[in-house]
């Protein structure tokens, strides 16, 4: 008669690692998590942007007041003012400002890429942000000043 020899190879060993069903339920969580996170970091990098306009525009602002302070008109020509802040990166910048004696108006548009924005226009006048739409048509979820 035959006998069967049973090995003796201790204890059976547990697997270790992760099964696939908990990698894909990890894979859905992390998927929906990015669903909801990206637009929002994409819409905070477009305000960042957009910020750089707005401060640009308010350091145009301020000069042009002291030019018109001195002189009596606004200027026309950013080499007249007295300013020394750089155009912003993000934003075409018109190489003149329209302006007279007792007014003056100066519109950004954003250049390149803007994460679905298209490109916006911001504008300033002697009272400081236009939100006039035809003026500017910066969309109100990347607008820093809210409106």
């Amino acid at each position: 008669m035959a006998t069967l020899a049973l090995s003796n190879h201790g204890p059976a060993k547990s697997r270790k690692g992760f099964s696939l069903v908990e990698l894909s339920v990890v894979v859905i969580i992390i998927g929906v998590l990015a669903a909801f996170g990206v637009p929002r970091l994409l819409q905070s990098v477009e305000r960042s942007k957009a910020s750089e306009a707005f401060n640009y525009l308010a350091a145009v602002r301020t000069a042009q007041e002291r030019y018109q302070a001195r002189l009596g008109t606004y200027a026309t020509d950013f080499t007249e003012l007295d300013m020394s802040q750089s155009a912003p990166t993000y934003f075409t910048v018109p190489a003149t400002i329209t302006a007279d004696e007792t007014t003056w108006s100066l519109q950004l548009t954003r250049a390149g890429a803007s994460a679905g924005y298209g490109a916006y226009t911001v504008s300033f006048n002697e009272d400081g942000y236009d939100p006039d739409t035809t003026a500017s048509s910066i969309p109100a979820a990347v607008n820093p000043r809210g409106t």
